[in-house]
This record gives structure tokens, sequence and C-alpha cells, in this order.
């Protein structure tokens, strides 16, 4: 089951982007609900590694399971 980035708590810190081995999260376009910039993974691509969530300095920006209604893509 791929993870999930959640929208709204998201502050762009990208440091998941680097981390990631498949190349599976992306920027969003503008700014969620705290006026951030915000990235999304691609649950098709997602292998489930969880390099992810380790790397993440948010707390509680990503979650280990597949959650679309709190993730908000392109």
């Amino acid at each position: 089951m791929a993870h999930t980035i959640v929208t709204n708590v998201c502050e762009g810190v990208a440091d998941c982007v680097d981390a990631c081995p498949v190349a599976c999260i992306n920027p969003g376009q503008g700014a969620n609900s705290k006026g951030t910039n915000f990235y999304w993974i691609d649950f098709d691509t997602c292998i489930d590694c969880g390099i992810c969530l380790q790397v993440c300095p948010v707390q509680g920006a990503i979650l280990p399971e597949e959650k679309p209604e709190l993730q908000q893509a392109g």
C-alpha cells in the first residue's frame, strides 16, 4: 500500500523528493490551505519503502497508508 502526503500538513520541504528511490513524489499545483507549496505521492508508483516518512521533518505530513481523501494530486 502506498504512503500519503497530507496536502494541508505538508510544508514543501521536499527532503522526501530526493530520498525517494522510485521518484513517485511530485510538486503540487499552487499552495495548500496553509499557503505553502506541497507535494503528492503517485500511489501507482510508490513501493511503500517508507524512506519519505523517515526523512520528512514535518510531523504528520506523511502517512504510512493510502488516504486519497487527504492528498491533493497535481
